[in-house]
C-alpha cells in the first residue's frame, strides 16, 4: 500500500487513536476562582495590602476627620470652598468609615487568614514527618567530620541517639544513619506573629465597631452618671448600642494637683466616691493619672484639670444667683478665660468674661493681670461686665466658654477697665446688683471608655513580639550521622563515623555549635589513635 498523505500514515499507525480532552464545564468555571484565591493568599498580596492600608490612612493624618473634631471639619469647608466638597465625596473626612478603606482592610484580612491557613498546615504536617533522610555524600555539607573509632556501630549510635534528644533534636533513625533537626520555634514565631497580627486586626474592628468613648467635665462636689446625655463629647463606636453602658455613677469630692518649684506638675489626684449598677453604698476611689476606676468593662481616667471660681451674683430685685464657673486653662500657669452667664437675672440679662489667675500678679503700669504659678496661692477673677440679650432663645447653638454674640449687650460701666476680685470681694455693678467671688474651687474631665477588643488587642502584641523574637533568635538547623564498617583492608570491628550539619539560618553560630557537637560526639566514639585529630577535606 503506499502512503500518499498524512491521513494514510495515521490510519497504518498501531498507536491508540489521540482522543481530544472534553472540557469539564465545572473545571472551567472554577479555575478562575481557584486563581484568584490563589493570588490573593499569597504573601505578596499580603504585603501589598498592608501598605495600601498604610497608604489610605494617610489621608486621616493630615485632614480634620469627623468622628474627631468635627467643628475643624467645617472650617476646612469655609476656609476651602472649592476643595472641600470634592474631598467629601471620597470620604476624606471620615477615612476610617469610608468603604473604600473597609474594602482593603477587608481584603488584608481575608488575604491574612487564607496565606496563615495553608502555612499552618505545612507547619503541622512538618511537626509530625520525620526530619530528611540522611544524604549520599556527607562530605558536601557545608559543614562535615570524619573519623573512625573501634566503638561497636550499634552502641554508638544509641550513644548519640540518646545525646541528641536530650539536647531537643528530633531524631530519627535508620540502620546505622540519624536524622536530627533543631529549630522548629523558628516557623512557630513567624506563625505567631501573623497570627497575632490577625487578632490584632480583630480587636482593632471590635473597638471601633462596639467601643464607645466619652468626656465629660466635672466640677468639685457635682456628680456623674454613665448615660449618654451625661457627657460633654462621645465618640461611639458604629455598631454601638447606648444601652450596652455599664451602669455605675461617682462623685468628685475634691481634686488636688501639687507643682515644683519650677511649676512643673507633680501629682494629680481626683477623690471620688461611686457605686454601681447595685446602687449600694457609695465607695471612695482615689484617681490617679495612667490609675484609671474600672467598673465592669468601663474604665474611667483622668484627664486635666482646671479651675472653676465660685461666684454669688445679685440681681437688680435683690434675686441671690450662685454658680460654679469652669474656666479653660490657656498656658502652664494656668491663666485661665473664664465667661460667667446670668439668664435668669431679674430685668437685663447679666454677662461677665475675664480670665482667673491663680497666683496673680498684675502690672504696676498696665494693670495688666497674668498668673506665675498654677498652684492657686493668690487667686484672684479680673472681669468685665454686660446686661442685655444673651440670644439664648434664638434657638442657635451657644458655647457656655465664651460669648460668641455680643449684639444684644451693652458694658456695664465703661466697658474697658475690668474689675478685679479677690476670693471675698464684691463688685457693685453701676445700675444695681452686685458680683461676688466667693472661693476658688476646681474641675476635673474624665474621659470613660469601654473597648471590647482592648484585651485581644494587647493579647496579639504580647504574641506579636513573642513571635518575633522567636523567629529573630531561633535558628533552623538540620544534623545527620551515619556509622559504618567499611570492608577492604580495613581492620575488623573499625567504625567509620560521619558527620555533617546543614543551617537553614545564622550559618556562622551554626559553625560553633557544629564543632561542639562534633567534640561531644567523638567522646562517645573516640577516634583511633591514628585519627584522632580532625580530618581535613585532602584526608578524605
Amino acid at each position: 500500500m503506499t502512503v500518499t498523505s498524512d491521513r494514510d500514515a495515521v490510519r497504518l499507525s498501531t498507536a491508540p487513536e489521540p482522543v481530544a480532552p472534553r472540557p469539564e464545564r465545572r473545571q472551567s468555571l472554577t479555575a478562575p476562582l481557584r486563581r484568584t484565591w490563589r493570588q490573593l493568599t499569597s504573601m505578596r498580596t499580603a504585603l501589598l495590602l498592608l501598605f495600601l492600608l498604610a497608604l489610605a490612612s494617610v489621608p486621616g493624618s493630615f485632614l480634620p476627620q469627623r468622628g474627631l473634631n468635627p467643628v475643624a471639619v467645617q472650617q476646612y469647608f469655609v476656609d476651602h470652598p472649592t476643595l472641600a466638597p470634592l474631598l467629601d465625596r471620597v470620604y476624606a473626612f471620615d477615612v476610617f468609615a469610608a468603604p473604600w478603606f473597609a474594602a482593603v482592610y477587608l481584603l488584608l484580612f481575608v488575604s491574612l487568614v487564607g496565606c496563615l491557613s495553608l502555612r499552618v498546615r505545612l507547619h503541622a504536617k512538618a511537626l509530625v514527618s520525620p526530619p530528611p533522610a540522611v544524604p549520599r555524600v556527607l562530605a558536601r555539607m557545608p559543614e562535615s567530620a570524619r573519623w573512625e573509632s573501634d566503638v561497636a556501630p550499634e552502641q554508638a549510635i544509641e550513644q548519640i541517639r540518646s545525646v541528641l534528644r536530650r539536647g531537643r533534636w528530633r531524631v530519627a533513625r535508620t540502620d546505622l544513619a540519624l536524622s536530627a533537626e533543631k529549630g522548629y520555634l523558628r516557623e512557630t514565631g513567624n506563625l505567631l506573629f501573623h497570627i497575632s497580627l490577625v487578632a490584632l486586626l480583630i480587636g482593632i474592628a471590635l473597638g471601633g465597631l462596639l467601643g464607645f468613648q466619652g468626656t465629660v467635665l466635672v466640677k468639685e462636689g457635682d456628680g456623674f452618671a454613665n448615660t449618654v446625655l451625661a457627657y460633654d463629647d462621645i465618640k461611639p463606636g458604629r455598631r454601638f448600642d447606648a444601652d450596652g453602658l455599664v451602669p455605675f455613677s461617682f462623685v468628685l469630692d475634691d481634686f488636688q494637683g501639687t507643682y515644683a518649684d519650677d511649676g512643673k506638675a507633680l501629682t494629680f489626684l481626683a477623690k471620688l466616691r461611686w457605686s454601681g449598677e447595685d446602687g449600694g453604698e457609695p465607695q471612695p476611689y482615689d484617681l490617679r493619672v495612667n490609675h484609671p476606676l474600672v467598673v465592669g468593662g468601663a474604665k474611667t481616667y483622668l484627664l486635666g484639670h482646671g479651675y472653676a471660681p465660685r461666684v454669688r451674683i445679685v440681681d437688680v430685685e435683690g434675686n441671690v444667683l450662685e454658680q460654679t464657673v469652669a474656666c479653660l486653662p490657656q498656658g502652664p500657669t494656668f491663666l485661665s478665660t473664664c465667661t460667667i452667664k446670668v439668664p435668669d437675672a431679674a430685668g437685663e440679662q447679666l454677662a461677665f468674661e475675664g480670665v482667673f489667675t491663680p497666683t496673680t500678679v498684675q502690672d504696676p503700669e498696665t494693670a495688666l493681670v497674668t498668673s506665675v504659678y498654677p498652684a492657686p496661692d493668690h487667686p484672684a477673677l479680673t472681669v468685665l461686665g454686660y446686661r442685655g440679650d444673651l440670644g439664648l432663645d434664638s434657638g442657635t447653638p451657644a458655647s457656655v466658654y465664651n460669648l460668641e454674640d455680643r449684639s444684644g449687650l451693652v458694658p456695664i460701666g465703661d466697658g474697658k477697665t475690668p474689675q478685679k476680685l479677690l476670693p471675698g470681694q464684691t463688685w457693685d455693678l453701676p445700675g444695681g446688683g452686685s458680683l461676688t467671688f466667693v472661693e476658688t474651687t476646681e474641675w476635673a474631665t474624665f474621659q470613660v471608655t469601654q473597648d471590647p477588643g482592648k484585651q485581644l488587642a494587647l493579647i496579639a502584641g504580647v504574641g506579636m513580639v513573642l513571635g518575633l523574637c522567636l523567629s529573630l533568635f531561633v535558628r533552623r538547623r538540620r544534623l545527620w550521622v551515619r556509622l559504618s564498617t567499611p570492608g577492604g583492608n580495613h581492620p575488623s570491628g573499625r567504625t567509620v563515623v560521619e558527620v555533617a550539619g546543614l543551617a537553614r539560618s545564622g550559618s556562622d553560630a551554626f559553625t560553633a555549635e557544629f564543632a561542639g557537637l562534633s567534640d561531644r560526639l567523638r567522646q562517645l566514639a573516640p577516634p583511633r589513635p591514628a585519627d584522632a585529630a580532625p580530618t581535613t577535606e585532602e584526608d578524605r
